[in-house]
């Protein structure tokens, strides 16, 4: 009697592990997606921010939420400097902007696109309106007042 108890309890833990396993692992992509930088390709970028194949001289930005957008190269000092900074960012402006990276030495028709000629360069896009560009490493509270600024109107 008792070894068939023992039985039923192992089979209820076993079927309650599988499932806790299964939210954990979700809650894990969940989390690690919300709140990141994530890479654009040439494909990405005329998808979700801006197609200049369709529109080449009116800029028509294609998302929802603001975003920002790194120009950088992986050989770069201040490209790397500015990396744990856009990830900081990236996690206080969660839901609210968008944040991406695009490696110019893959991308090199999207850095000529954008005539990038240093980096890091950040292209800042709002919604609704132009999108502004800087040039240079910046900052934790210069990059802040560009966000609230440019992209949020604070």
């Amino acid at each position: 009697m008792y070894f068939k108890k023992y039985i039923i309890f192992v089979k209820i833990k076993n079927f309650m592990m599988k499932r806790v396993v299964i939210l954990l692992v979700y809650l894990s992509s969940v989390m690690y997606t919300f709140g990141e930088v994530k890479h654009l390709t040439k494909k990405d970028f005329l998808e979700k921010v801006y197609n200049y194949e369709k529109n080449p001289t009116e800029w028509k930005f294609l998302a929802n939420r603001p975003c920002v957008i790194d120009f950088y190269a992986t050989w770069c000092g201040p490209c790397k400097a500015m990396a744990p900074l856009l990830e900081d960012m990236s996690k206080i402006y969660a839901g609210k902007v968008d944040f991406y990276k695009i490696n110019v030495d893959a991308e090199r028709e999207l850095s000529a696109v954008f005539g990038i000629r240093s980096i890091p360069t950040i292209l800042f896009c709002p919604v609704g309106a132009q999108p502004q560009m800087s040039q240079g490493a910046m900052p934790k509270e210069t990059l802040l007042q560009a966000i609230n600024e440019v992209l949020l109107n604070k």
